[in-house]
């Protein structure tokens, strides 16, 4: 039989209260207004952002910061805490002397890790008087778990579903208005930037910088100030309520007292990863721990590995304000991969800092590297993995593998940041044009 610690939960007791920010302990970039290129003022993002979402974008004080009770418990009938499980047959699979453990942030209804922060931005929304909601998504994760909260708390919402996703993907698009969302792909007819955009090339498959474009515009053109945008990665504040993940992963990594080696998560705009590694690495900027942190890309959208570390619109139509991150540039249109909640240009300005730094480290693979290791895994665990999730678990195949050579025991812990039953399109492609379906090992 396996040991003991091949699968551990908390309860729902167990829920974290608080946040955590990091940016009280590493500083945050100043975000500029691109018109004074002066540091925003709250007035300078109140007509894009509810009131609370401001001031907690721009909090450089408050290191951890209290989670409203409505709000844990939501968490707690949306699933959480949610489980730590020990990869055992991957490990035997691999024949290696690695422990391998996952964070099963797929077992959410809308199966990603998405709902954490959009069940409290729904919340604060509706808090402070919003009315109507808009939104841009991807592979529709975000746009999913916005749908559900924002039905949770009765605000209207618009999605802006990346058009490549809105074909590739027609399911997720009915998760959303199933949950009541009403979602269009972009560029769309609805908005001004769209309808440019179309005008210039009526066939453009659209990049997560042209669907927040039209969100935004949708949001600031509202003379009553009722409509507000929400924001599902790259910001600060999303990528602070994306930590009861990790908070979580260190209360069950203590329980059955383990201290990983290596932490991975996959990272399109960052708020996956900060959320499963932040926590764990405020421990290491205070000399707790010892762990190796790594980020993984794809290799079509490399912007850690490959972008230029500068002040840079979040969007295409350059109507945000301007974050100094790694970037690809707001013009950036990518490939169309099928791990499409990873397209996006830039990378969050605190996962940036930590990257200059070296505190962390970033990896990129190809489609065909991240969905060997995803039928790997799904053969093995007999989970089917996002393809976004699926780029960190190819890393930590490579890293249990790289131990076996070594002959050295590691503990290596990834985040399964949601799962791919939506996602089948990808897999087939792969059995189609990929004779090597799998890691062989």
């Amino acid at each position: 039989m396996f040991p003991k610690d091949g699968r551990t939960t908390l309860t729902v007791d167990d829920i974290p209260k608080k946040w955590y920010n990091i940016a009280v302990d590493i500083g945050s970039p100043d975000i500029l207004n691109p018109g004074t290129m002066k540091p925003v003022t709250h007035e300078d993002l109140a007509p894009v952002f509810c009131k609370t979402s401001v001031e907690q974008e721009l909090d450089t004080t408050h290191r951890f910061i209290d989670i409203p009770e409505v709000v844990r418990e939501a968490y707690a009938q949306f699933g959480r805490v949610t489980p730590l499980q020990r990869a055992y047959h991957l490990e035997l699979y691999l024949k290696t002397p690695a422990k391998i453990y996952f964070k099963r942030e797929d077992v959410s209804p809308t199966g990603s890790h998405k709902l954490n922060s959009a069940i409290a931005q729904a919340y604060y929304n509706k808090r402070d008087g919003t009315e109507h909601l808009t939104t841009e998504t991807g592979a529709g994760q975000w746009g999913s778990a916005l749908s559900l909260s924002c039905n949770y708390f009765d605000l209207d919402l618009i999605v802006f579903m990346v058009k490549v996703s809105f074909e590739q993907k027609p399911f997720r698009r009915y998760i959303m208005e199933t949950y009541g969302g009403t979602v269009y792909p972009s560029p769309s007819s609805i908005t001004e930037y769209g309808k440019s955009v179309l005008a210039k090339d009526p066939s453009y498959g659209g990049t997560l910088g042209t669907a927040i474009t039209e969100a935004v515009e949708m949001a600031v053109k509202d003379p009553t100030g009722k409509t507000k945008y929400s924001l599902g990665s790259v910001a600060n504040h999303v990528c602070m309520h994306q930590t009861v993940i990790g908070q979580e992963l260190i209360a069950q990594l203590n329980e059955i007292d383990v201290t990983p080696d290596h932490m991975i998560a996959c990272i399109g705009g960052g708020s996956n990863f900060a959320g499963f590694a932040f926590p764990m690495i405020h421990k290491k900027l205070h000399g707790k721990v010892d762990t190796n942190f790594l980020a993984v890309e794809p290799a079509e959208v490399p912007s850690l590995t490959k972008g230029e570390y500068r002040y840079d619109f979040g969007d295409s139509g350059c109507i945000t304000p301007m974050f100094k991150m790694h970037t690809l540039g707001h013009d950036f249109t990518p490939n169309a991969v099928h791990a499409g909640g990873l397209r996006y240009h830039g990378m969050n300005p605190l996962v940036s800092r930590l990257y200059d730094n070296k505190t962390i480290n970033a990896v990129s693979y190809t489609q065909e590297q991240v969905f060997q290791a995803a039928v790997t895994f799904a053969r093995t665990e007999g989970i089917i993995p996002a393809p976004e999730s699926s780029h960190a678990i190819r890393a930590a195949v490579d890293l249990a593998l790289e131990a076996k050579k070594k002959n050295e025991e590691q503990t290596i812990v990834f985040n399964l940041s949601g799962h791919g039953l939506l996602d089948m399109t990808g897999y087939a492609n792969h059995f189609k044009t990929c004779p090597q379906t799998v890691i062989e090992v």
